[in-house]
């Protein structure tokens, strides 16, 4: 495992090289969209499968650096999928070995988040450890997808991430807060349209 660990850092590295990552704690700072944050993710993924692959059940670039063209906090956002919400304790350890911490204190309902950076007072990559399947899932699977599909839904969402950022450049709740009615309304539509028997409200801070 350790030879096969160091060419995927190695692969990591090539792949993620020059990309747009990396944001203080609790800074809201918007940049232009880098079209190597697929590259990077792709590299990330690899390397989190090489601990996970037992675990997990499904993994996803989601965030807004999963949006192409949108503008974002440079923080590569991984929604990993396992089989029940208890699932998250077998993901601890592995996640460790990679650099990951967890964020204990975090207070996302029904996630589990573990971030890295170059040191203790940056961040990324974040990994949202989830149920599979489960409301939280599904909505974060639908708003990745709606503004994928809709370039004009994608504008409008970047208006207003840029009006949140700038009236909470710092913390996340407020940030957050500024931008759930446009989430809501948004995967509520998108779900009507595709799916029948949900349920909207998750916190999609990654977004």
């Amino acid at each position: 495992m350790g030879d096969v660990r160091q060419e995927l850092d190695a692969d990591a590295i090539a792949l993620a090289a020059g990309a747009t990552l990396g944001l203080k704690h609790n800074i809201n700072l918007l940049v232009d969209y880098d079209p190597r944050w697929p590259g990077a993710y792709a590299a990330e993924e690899q390397r989190l499968l090489a601990v996970l692959a037992d675990v997990v059940v499904a993994i996803e670039h989601y965030g807004s650096t999963s949006i192409p063209g949108l503008r974002a906090k440079p923080i590569l956002d991984i929604l990993i999928g396992v089989e029940t919400q208890a699932g998250w304790t077998n993901c601890k350890a592995p996640l460790e070995s990679l650099g990951y911490d967890y964020a204990e204190h975090a207070g996302v309902l029904d996630h589990f988040i573990f971030g890295r950076g170059r040191d203790q007072s940056e961040r990324t990559h974040l990994v949202h450890v989830v149920e599979y399947e489960s409301k939280t899932w599904r909505d974060a699977i639908a708003f990745r997808t709606a503004l994928r599909f809709d370039p004009g839904l994608a504008a409008q969402y970047a208006a207003v991430k840029q009006h949140a950022s700038q009236q909470a450049p710092e913390g996340r709740s407020r940030y957050t807060d500024f931008k759930g009615a446009f989430i809501t309304a948004t995967v509520t539509s998108w779900q009507r349209s595709h799916y029948s028997g949900f349920e909207t409200g998750t916190d999609l801070v990654a977004l």
